[in-house]
């Protein structure tokens, strides 16, 4: 048993070094325009991560997000959508999320494709997002703010709105 933990305390540091320590490390999730969106392309910059559906109630909340895109985009700010269907309120494919969202809210933010965000199937990000900071999207439309370094500065639920001045207030406080 002894000889069992000093194995474990003596490998411990190299798994710890396997994961993870901010959001930009590694993560990326495949485009809804094809590709990857990589995280560490975003690194010194702030990025709003929301998973989203096309037919939630929450929805609206698409303008909020092309609006703060709109306003904080030219001093660094990303926003993220990650459409999931985890709640069973997206559309069937990536091709028709993403005609609704340009068709309904001219949507022109990074995309992700439909991306699980919860359970033991969630996209690694979401993962380590409930690992480190214990959040894991209760619905759809929760936002995560990462700060430059991709730590997580504050996270919001659905009812929060993209505009809000708690959100908007954060983002400007990492911004130049």
């Amino acid at each position: 048993m002894r000889r069992a933990r000093l194995l474990i305390s003596a490998a411990l540091p190299a798994l710890t070094a396997l994961l993870p320590v901010a959001a930009f490390a590694g993560f990326n999730f495949p485009s809804i325009d094809g590709g990857t969106i990589d995280l560490d392309a975003f690194e010194g910059r702030p990025v709003l991560v929301v998973n989203t559906a096309s037919l939630c109630g929450f929805a609206d909340q698409f303008d909020d997000l092309q609006a703060l895109h709109d306003s904080y985009a030219d001093r660094g700010l990303v926003v993220l959508a990650v459409p999931s269907d985890d709640f069973r309120q997206e559309l069937g494919s990536a091709d028709e999320v993403k005609e609704f969202c340009a068709v309904n809210f001219d949507l022109t933010i990074p995309m992700t494709d439909i991306t699980p965000v919860t359970g033991e199937g969630a996209h690694p990000f979401y993962l380590w997002l409930a690992e480190t900071e214990g959040f894991i999207p209760r619905w759809n439309f929760n936002k995560v703010l990462l700060d430059g370094d991709g730590e997580v500065v504050a996270t919001w639920g659905s009812v929060t709105r993209p505009t809000a001045r708690p959100v908007t207030d954060r983002i400007e406080a990492l911004l130049p």
